[in-house]
């Protein structure tokens, strides 16, 4: 075994930081030789402060120097990007979009189909989103609509990217209204070019490189972008994409993980050809679902209010 550690993975979750340390093994595959732990420090303006910690505490417990490993990161310390979605009909493009969102370190706070009236144009301005997805119409349909709620978007004049992944047709013309209003624009492929295709897996690797972006802003974290050539990956992106890759070597799967905040399961599967057959909407192979309001340290009290024992409520007082 390799005195060094040749993989070093950091994780800066919402309330603990983990890092792991792995080395290669003769044979091919890799050895796990140590874990550390440490509080998450973003609370005390530097989320590196606990990154050090919880490497100082690898140390101790594998006895020896890291050297230096390749490092991969992911992190959810500064929140998920607040995401607004607005597609054609929601049955189609919206809900697509939002299936994209939920495994990309999105949160999607509002999500709206057909055209944008001014009470949805008032609450986009009120969510102050950090990321607006722009969707709708299967490739060379539908037009006016998407075309109509990209320049009511750009009159906003909000200072976020605009991601577009709807109708290939009008991707031009919606370019052309976010470059004369001064907006980024970000295009994906079509997340439903066609009646009962699904296409999401472009989508959210654009979401994940915006996310990319946003999370360096997180109190200490620049200098860790600068340690992995992968980029920093949204922990929800990390976890699925780990399910994905189970899946392929062993099938279907299914994955829970459970957070200081947030309680995210993780779903890889085409399902059953019975079950298959009786949808009328297709779903994505790889999926995300999140319960918000089940984490483990951060709401602790509502797992326990669930719960309703008064047994759990004395001791958590």
């Amino acid at each position: 075994m390799s005195n060094a550690v040749d993989i070093l993975t950091i994780e800066v979750g919402s309330t603990i930081t983990k890092v792991n340390g792995f080395v290669r093994l003769a044979g091919g595959g890799l050895g796990h030789v140590a874990q550390g732990f440490a509080p998450t420090s973003v609370g005390q303006g530097d989320v590196g402060l606990g990154v050090d910690q919880a490497v100082a505490d690898l140390q101790s417990r594998y006895g020896q120097l890291l050297g230096s490993p390749e490092t991969f990161v992911n992190s959810s310390a500064a929140g998920g990007l607040r995401m607004t979605v607005h597609g054609l009909t929601y049955s189609m493009t919206a809900r697509a979009a939002r299936e994209a969102a939920l495994g990309a370190g999105a949160i999607v706070k509002m999500v709206t189909a057909g055209l944008l009236d001014a009470y949805n144009l008032e609450e986009i301005q009120d969510i102050h989103p950090n990321i607006i997805l722009l969707a709708g119409g299967v490739d060379y349909g539908e037009k006016d609509i998407v075309l109509r709620n990209a320049e009511k978007i750009a009159q906003l004049g909000l200072p976020v990217p605009v991601l577009y992944a709807g109708n290939v047709a009008i991707r031009k013309q919606i370019q052309a209204v976010f470059t004369q209003a001064g907006i980024e624009m970000l295009q994906a492929a079509n997340v439903f070019p066609d009646v009962d295709v699904l296409n999401i897996e472009p989508l959210r690797k654009v979401i994940q490189e915006v996310f990319n972006r946003h999370i360096i802003h997180a109190p200490g974290m620049a200098r860790f972008a600068e340690l992995t050539q992968w980029g920093i990956l949204p922990t929800p992106g990390a976890v699925l994409r780990g399910a994905e890759l189970f899946a392929e070597a062993l099938g279907d799967c299914l994955v829970f993980d459970v957070g200081g905040a947030t309680t995210d399961v993780h779903s890889v599967t085409d399902g059953s050809r019975e079950w298959a057959n009786k949808m009328v909407e297709p779903e994505p192979r790889a999926k995300r679902t999140v319960e918000g309001d089940l984490g483990v340290y951060v709401n602790a009290h509502n797992i326990v209010e669930m719960e309703g024992d008064p047994a759990w409520e004395e001791r958590l007082a």
